[in-house]
């Protein structure tokens, strides 16, 4: 009986640390970024990612992760990893002079493209981080936005 109760015990053990290394690979995962529509290959797109409305959509010292992708012929794609489970919202720029900033004319207007997840309409200035986040959960969670030109932007 005692060795039943040992047997039982170390199933118990074992079943917990199984348990909770599943918990924690549910808990964090990738964000995994597309873009699509580029008006052409100059440059590279930027892409900040955010954990909070704090700094979005421009503040980059406020992103959790940054990442610049030169282009290269194909949609770019950029994956953030080790990601908690939660809300994030991403803003892409494309980096058309690679100077590493978005580029605006005298009105304030930007001068290169542009892009968030979930992609919001832009009317009279950026998104709020709701509208533009998407929540990460799992091992996966996949993003495509569609890079907006202003006024015969680059």
């Amino acid at each position: 009986m005692k060795q039943l109760g040992v047997g039982v015990l170390s199933l118990l053990a074992i079943g917990s640390l199984v348990f909770s290394s599943s918990v924690e690979a549910i808990t964090s995962g990738n964000l995994t970024v597309t873009i699509d529509g580029l008006k052409n290959q100059k440059g590279q797109v930027c892409l900040s990612v955010f954990s909070s409305s704090q700094g979005f959509p421009n503040k980059n010292d406020r992103a959790l992760a940054i990442q610049c992708v030169k282009l290269a012929g194909t949609a770019p794609t950029a994956t953030f990893g080790n990601l908690k489970a939660g809300n994030y919202a991403v803003a892409v720029i494309h980096d058309a002079n690679s100077d590493n900033k978005l580029n605006s004319n005298a009105f304030g207007i930007p001068t290169e493209g542009f892009g968030f997840s979930r992609n919001p309409k832009i009317l009279t200035g950026p998104p709020k981080f709701g509208e533009s986040s998407v929540l990460v959960v799992g091992a996966s969670t996949d993003v495509q936005i569609q890079m907006q030109y202003l006024f015969g932007a680059n």
